[in-house]
């Protein structure tokens, strides 16, 4: 699975205080790390990024593209903002890609154009007029207008990646939401026979958004291996977390394989398993909403 490092965010403080005083030094030094980590792409997080945008954008390309040669996700709401750091961008190993596109007619009209004129990918974020969508009907709708906007502006599906939306297991819509967003998942092959080459990403840790500390990596792995089951092709995430990645590189067939059995309906006696196959069995079942979640269901 291909890796997008999220940390170079506006919203962690030392990276925002840097961005406010255009510093880059802890800027370069985070896009360094993230390289040297193995990650795929570095996203640019600027946030809604609507006071001084464009120059902001501009001089943080500038300064990561002073000492990584990795692509870049342009992450901001900010259309200006967006064009600025298109128009500075240096293909070295990888064109830029804007991050996001909503299906929404302002969002399309704005920046399909500017994927157009840079030569630039794009995630195609799939949120609506209504916002996010209720079921993977709701997505597969969404993703074919977006897809079709995309054909008329003359962008190729392999410039296209799909981003269904991670919702938090913590949230009041997670019965629905999480499980939901698998769903799409399996539909995902019939849009790409009818689209060949389109791929697929999302926010990963936006999943275990709001659960302790503790339990974080271990929601975010088991569904992480829920949606490569389907053909998730890249997820943006904590580009330090080593045991993540080795999930990602499908290193641990022995727990996707149990996984897969949970989700497929088997029913498994947790009594039977070592403790590490039975947690990963009961987030599983967390994620697909036959259990409630709660801070506690590891203990349960």
């Amino acid at each position: 699975m291909i890796r997008i490092g999220e940390n170079l965010n506006v919203m962690v403080k030392k990276i925002g205080a840097a961005m406010k005083d255009r510093d880059p030094k802890p800027i370069q030094e985070l896009a360094i790390a993230e390289t040297k980590a193995g990650v795929d792409y570095i996203d640019i997080n600027l946030g809604p990024a609507r006071k001084e945008g464009g120059p902001l954008m501009e001089w943080v390309v500038k300064t990561v593209q002073e000492v990584t040669d990795l692509p870049l996700y342009l992450d901001t709401i900010n259309t200006e903002a967006l064009e600025a750091g298109l128009k500075v961008y240096k293909n070295k190993k990888g064109r830029a890609v804007i991050n996001s596109i909503m299906a929404r007619p302002e969002s399309m009209e704005a920046k399909f154009p500017l994927a157009k004129k840079y030569d630039a990918g794009l995630v195609a974020l799939l949120w609506g007029p209504a916002g996010l969508p209720r079921d993977a009907s709701e997505r597969g709708v969404l993703a074919a207008e977006l897809m079709q906007k995309a054909m008329e502006f003359g962008i190729p599906n392999e410039d296209v990646w799909i981003d269904p939306i991670v919702t938090p297991v913590t949230s009041p819509q997670s019965q629905v939401q999480v499980p939901s967003l698998v769903e799409f998942m399996m539909m995902f092959n019939d849009l790409q026979e009818m689209t060949p080459g389109l791929r697929s990403t999302c926010g990963l840790s936006n999943v275990s958004n709001g659960a302790p500390d503790h339990l974080r990596p271990i929601i975010n792995q088991t569904y992480l291996m829920m949606l490569q089951r389907y053909g998730m092709a890249s997820a943006i995430v904590d580009a330090f977390d080593d045991e993540l990645k080795t999930f990602a590189d499908s290193k641990r067939p022995d727990l996707s394989a149990l996984v897969y059995r949970v989700m497929d309906g088997e029913d498994i006696d947790v009594k039977s398993l070592k403790k590490e196959q039975a947690d990963y069995v009961k987030t599983t079942k967390v994620l697909m909403g036959n259990i409630l979640y709660s801070d506690s269901w590891l203990e349960l």
